[in-house]
């Protein structure tokens, strides 16, 4: 007999349990039974006005952060209207059926004020981190470094030579990340060669083409890595620069021993990593033990001298340059 769904809609009250709803292999499952966030009231206090109307829960909008993330949503207002239909996502951060969800705006405001002021982000990371230190997850012996290209949410047609002179106070320029670069150059005089392109809407990204295909405005993200059990140690951002993306390591390694006391003794990474000036630093000041391929520039592509160029004079005891300059 063909069976037909009964019209069950109608129901005033139902006996309902999000608890029962969840499979117990669910990922979000096994990420609260590791996340602790029992600290972060307290950690926050001094960013909140002790009177006023109560805001949002911190709490609340680390989890839906953390589920943003780990399924791939990146659009707040996407983030909000998955947390609102999804039960999986309402028992992780916390939400009865009745419970409302932010606002998508609320997520932009904290992220660009309070969070980002307390470095909240940061504290979130390093806590993380002990709970892997306290469960024997990382052993200290050996980092590993690398870069990852992020593309930038920046128009190439935005993008003008970076020798063009630029009117910053042009009001339809004023954006936050436009204001952001500027008090970036006036607090650390960044005084680098000027980019080959540059960005009229994110002005501290980078014109590259390292991944390969046409170029396009980029970040990198830097990562430090214990290679016993790939547990990230630390992160770094950067503009998608090879210079800058190196000496973020030193950043990320002094960080790393200065809050939790641990320094590797050896260092894997690619050939980026193999300049002379990084080399002595692992060496020298940190008594690193370097795994990393050396960059050899003894053979030039370009106009410039090659090392074999020059002639080692034994009488003087000095190498001639064959345009006649005098070495250094």
């Amino acid at each position: 007999m063909m069976g037909q769904l009964s019209n069950g809609q109608e129901r005033l009250f139902y006996s309902f349990n999000i608890e029962d709803h969840i499979p117990a292999n669910h990922l979000l499952r096994s990420i609260d039974r590791c996340l602790d966030l029992s600290d972060l009231r307290h950690y926050l206090a001094d960013f909140y006005s002790p009177i006023g109307r109560p805001s949002i829960d911190p709490e609340l909008m680390i989890r839906l952060l953390v589920v943003g993330y780990c399924y791939g949503i990146r659009s707040e207002r996407r983030l909000c209207e998955e947390a609102h239909l999804n039960l999986a996502y309402r028992w992780f951060c916390r939400l009865s059926l009745e419970d409302e969800v932010p606002n998508h705006s609320t997520f932009s405001k904290n992220r660009h004020g309070r969070f980002r002021d307390s470095s909240l982000f940061r504290w979130l990371f390093n806590e993380v981190l002990r709970r892997c230190m306290d469960a024997g997850l990382v052993k200290g012996e050996g980092f590993a470094v690398d870069a990852s290209i992020i593309k930038a949410d920046a128009s190439r047609q935005r993008g003008v030579p970076g020798n063009e002179e630029i009117n910053w106070r042009d009001p339809s320029l004023s954006t936050r990340a436009v204001r952001e670069c500027l008090e970036a150059l006036d607090k650390e005089a960044l005084a680098g060669a000027l980019p080959k392109r540059l960005s009229l809407t994110d002005p501290l990204s980078r014109w590259t083409a390292a991944p390969g295909g046409p170029a396009f405005f980029a970040y990198s993200t830097n990562y430090l890595i214990d290679v016993e059990h790939g547990v990230i140690m630390d992160v770094e951002p950067t503009p998608a620069h090879r210079t800058v993306e190196v000496e973020s390591t030193k950043t990320m390694i002094e960080r790393v021993e200065e809050h939790f006391d641990i320094k590797p003794d050896r260092l894997i990474g690619d050939t980026a990593y193999g300049t002379a000036p990084m080399l002595a630093w692992m060496v020298d000041e940190k008594d690193i033990e370097p795994h990393v391929p050396v960059w050899d520039k003894t053979e030039r592509k370009n106009d410039s001298l090659s090392i074999s160029d020059f002639q080692w004079n034994e009488d003087v005891q000095e190498n001639r340059c064959p345009a006649g300059e005098c070495p250094a």
